[in-house]
């Protein structure tokens, strides 16, 4: 046996060094396969049962009133919801970062407690909350704020299930965060307001738009925990996941699939933003995209 196999140096120079995966062409032939059997195949039904439609049908299946209106709902309250996820997110992220307090660690369990939870389990328990004759919803009622079984119910639960993935994704960031340049901007005088929006903010901002995105997408496809608290009623809380459901229901499996691969493809093309925004993020790092 040569030196050069005890020796690392020798084996990276004559480019013989072990990896400790096999080869290139092995695992990204196992990485393809494992895609298209667990991601691409089950997808793909969505197409060819949709080409059972022509043209006018796929259209009337995914533009009729009700599914309009549930796109209008999905889409709105997801948006909404992101938007405060986004405030929030951020605040409870600062705050984790930057405090120390007792039952801090607690806390921050407590945010990946969505995460955790199953949908159906915080959608019951939203519902018991809000609810009229919930802890909560037996004091807003009486002053004219319905919460549960109405669109804004649907919004709390997407803000519910969204907080983690801005918190989760800012809080690294800021944790990463140089306070020498915020030290130097204190010593030549700029205020508060301007060490956030010209010092931190530049630097977090694609870390919370990564943030938003992911919350966004993930309130998009939210099912388990908006069903319970939305009362589902048509052309006012229903969400198109529901409408999906409810084609399915009624052996309408065209128009189902139809309904979800519009959702497919919105999806995907939010996934590609995120991807963009998560390359930017590491481009603004200095680290290679």
């Amino acid at each position: 046996m040569t030196a050069a196999a005890f020796n690392p140096l020798a084996r990276a120079k004559t480019g013989k060094a072990k990896r400790v995966l096999p080869g290139f062409g092995l695992t990204l032939g196992y990485t393809l396969f494992y895609l298209c059997v667990i991601v691409l195949i089950p997808l793909s039904t969505l197409v060819f049962n949709t080409l059972h439609l022509n043209w006018d049908q796929f259209i009337s299946a995914v533009t009729g009133p009700r599914v309009m209106a549930s796109y209008r709902l999905t889409f709105g309250a997801s948006l909404f919801a992101a938007l405060v996820n986004l405030v929030f997110g951020l605040l409870v992220a600062w705050v984790l970062v930057r405090y120390n307090f007792p039952g801090k660690k607690i806390v921050d369990a407590l945010v990946d407690l969505p995460f955790a939870l199953p949908t159906a389990v915080a959608g019951i328990s939203l519902t018991a909350l809000l609810a009229g004759n919930g802890w909560v919803g037996q004091y807003l009622e009486p002053l004219g704020i319905k919460l549960a079984f109405t669109p804004a119910g649907i919004v709390v639960a997407l803000i519910f299930i969204g907080l983690p993935f801005v918190v989760r994704t800012v809080q690294p960031v800021l944790e990463d965060a140089e306070k020498e340049l915020e030290e130097a901007a204190t010593s030549l005088g700029a205020t508060r307001l301007q060490i956030f929006t010209r010092v931190i903010l530049p630097h977090i901002a694609p870390a919370l738009l990564t943030g938003f995105a992911m919350a966004f997408a993930r309130a998009i496809g939210e099912y388990g925990s908006v069903i319970f608290i939305a009362g589902n009623m048509p052309m006012v809380s229903e969400i198109t996941p529901l409408i999906i459901v409810g084609k399915l229901e009624q052996y309408d499996y065209a128009g189902a699939t139809a309904v979800a691969l519009v959702m497919l493809v919105i999806s995907f093309v939010l996934l590609l933003l995120i991807n963009a925004l998560q390359a930017w993020q590491r481009r603004n790092a200095g680290a290679p995209a």
